[in-house]
């Protein structure tokens, strides 16, 4: 498929050819879910502890007699059932994180990528790096691509300059080409990818795609 390449300016440079293994694909709703789910569950800390009766610093004694008060049986303050008692079935500290299959992964970043490209959301921009790594140029080059919104930037490489300048603003994201993510990707209002970025994206996914080929026919 063709694409087309912008300037820095906002205006239209000239063509590029896109793979349409990569942004041309169907919108696949199931795997794009599983991998935001998969990221937010790998960001959790799982910190949450609650203190259950036998950890509640206190008395065993019973509060009062067990018969002849008229009220119910009291085994001891810590129970959950008083203030300041033990927290039943509360939270301990756990780890959420868990993995998915790497073609599901894959399949969900360019599936992302095709839904972005089809809906006019992705816009492929001529190379560009902030040699000053000022946020206000960066900001200066951003405001020809529209108003301040959620953006994601792809970069073609690990741009410390650029990724400098793109600190201080919040509603933009950075990513490398090769370590996207779904949940940044996907909710991004505008996305704007490095033509190096998309060139590479290409050779990425279908190298990545004979390796598995291979070794499937290995296994096999």
């Amino acid at each position: 498929m063709k694409g087309t390449v912008y300037s820095k300016e906002g205006k239209e440079l000239r063509t590029i050819e896109l793979d349409d293994a990569v942004f041309g694909l169907p919108v696949n709703d199931e795997v794009i879910w599983h991998a935001i789910n998969n990221e937010l569950a790998n960001k959790r800390l799982g910190t949450a502890s609650t203190k259950d009766r036998g950890e509640i610093h206190g008395s065993n004694a019973r509060p009062y007699r067990q018969k002849g008060t008229g009220r119910a049986r009291r085994g001891d303050k810590k129970s959950p059932l008083l203030v300041g008692g033990g927290t039943i079935f509360g939270p301990k500290p756990r780890d959420f994180s868990y993995t998915i299959p790497k073609k599901a992964k894959r399949l969900a970043m360019k599936t992302i990528l095709s839904l972005k490209m089809q809906s006019g959301i992705l816009k492929v921009v001529e190379d560009f790096s902030i040699e000053s790594g000022k946020t206000r140029d960066l900001a200066k080059l951003l405001d020809n691509f529209g108003t301040p919104e959620r953006t994601v930037i792809i970069l073609k490489d690990d741009d410390q300059r650029t990724k400098r300048a793109a600190a201080n603003i919040p509603w933009l994201s950075y990513l490398s080409y090769n370590r996207l993510r779904a949940h940044d990707l996907f909710y991004g209002r505008r996305v704007l990818l490095l033509e190096t970025a998309a060139k590479n994206l290409n050779e990425f996914y279908n190298k990545n795609a004979k390796d598995t080929e291979q070794k499937t026919g290995a296994g096999a």
